[in-house]
């Protein structure tokens, strides 16, 4: 199982508010896809030459 770069909890807890449940594949999923966002924020703050992520370079 690959790294989870997410709380189960948190995002169950998210869903359960509105009335919605939470499929295991889900999370590996999401997690994916939080993996993918920083892997380009990092791509994208390396062409401006900066070591900090922010908000821009989503």
């Amino acid at each position: 199982m690959p790294e989870l770069y997410i709380y189960k909890s948190k995002v169950q807890e998210l869903a359960k508010k509105e009335g919605m449940r939470v499929a295991s594949s889900f999370y590996d999923a999401l997690s994916k896809k939080v993996e993918e966002l920083v892997i380009e924020a990092i791509k994208k703050a390396k062409e401006k030459k900066r070591k900090t992520l922010t908000e821009e370079f989503l």
